[in-house]
């Protein structure tokens, strides 16, 4: 079922009892996950095989990382634009060093890619997470923020949304980042068809505290969890991905061109309360902000 029509549901179940719409929410989750096509549809193991776990014949996928080796997976094929997802549930114990990604990645020399970077975290503390934005090659472009939840309790849901219009970083419905295309302003936006990828690696250089806390391998193996492995993008074989700005594909809609005011409210509240670091705001990296500031 389309986001549209699932949102319209809920809102008209809403209209009765509590119990009607719990019931309906644990209904809707399991028919969800019924239709989940299995990993092997979709996507292939990239590395560290011996590392991977197959959970629920292919609908759920284990990462696993130790100090011989990571491990990851990526689509089959690349894309030209959207609404990218994947459900994850991180890694716990004391995870410091250890970095878990969902990102897009054109692969190309001047590369395009949009990252979520899970940074491991000492037990008890926040988790942070880095997005990073690259365009052409020329990336540099962090923002990092606290979750305000425990991220390694359950799943929680990822979302890239990328149209000709912006690229949107969601955390189940809340927008957490946003990238408008201001290429009219000379501002390199992503246009190469990417991959999607994952990844479970030793970030323990740079990581936590600035690379200060390193990995401890006594609590190894590390493990992350992926759910939801279909794809809802344009794909792209050749370096034109002009046909997938087409208003046929829904995420391409004028309805995903802005955010609605309730997008913008949330957004709003977690530039306040969570991001601890914008690039936009750093003035000894960038006295003059990039043009493409503040977003």
């Amino acid at each position: 079922m389309h986001a549209d029509a699932v949102s319209w549901v809920c809102t008209r179940i809403k209209r009765n009892s509590r119990a009607s719409t719990t019931f309906f929410l644990v209904s809707g989750a399991v028919a969800a996950r019924a239709i989940d096509p299995s990993f092997d549809t979709n996507y292939g193991i990239t590395w560290g095989p011996d590392h991977v776990q197959s959970i629920d014949q292919g609908r759920e996928i284990q990462l696993s990382i130790d100090n011989s080796s990571g491990s990851g997976f990526g689509s089959k094929l690349s894309y030209g634009s959207g609404f990218f997802s994947l459900r994850i549930k991180l890694p716990d114990k004391d995870s410091a060093g250890i970095v878990t990604a969902f990102y897009l990645n054109s692969q190309t020399d001047r590369h395009d890619e949009l990252d979520f970077e899970f940074l491991g975290s000492n037990k008890g503390k926040p988790y942070t997470l880095q997005t990073n934005v690259f365009a052409n090659g020329q990336g540099n472009r962090e923002q990092r923020i606290f979750l305000w939840f425990d991220p390694t309790a359950d799943f929680h849901t990822y979302k890239i949304l990328w149209n000709q219009h912006q690229i949107v970083f969601f955390i189940d419905t809340v927008p957490i980042r946003v990238f408008k295309n201001k290429t009219n302003i000379g501002v390199n936006y992503p246009s190469q068809p990417m991959q999607i990828v994952t990844s479970l690696w030793n970030g323990e250089s740079w990581a936590t505290d600035g690379g200060k806390t390193k990995i401890d391998w006594s609590q190894a193996p590390f493990k992350a969890q992926f759910q939801g492995f279909n794809i809802d993008g344009c794909t792209s074989q050749n370096s034109n991905t002009q046909p997938c700005n087409s208003s046929s594909y829904w995420w391409n809609s004028e309805k995903y061109g802005v955010l609605d005011s309730i997008q913008e409210s949330a957004y709003e509240d977690v530039k306040t309360k969570y991001v601890t670091y914008d690039y936009c705001s750093d003035r000894s990296r960038y006295p003059t902000p990039p043009p493409e500031c503040p977003q």
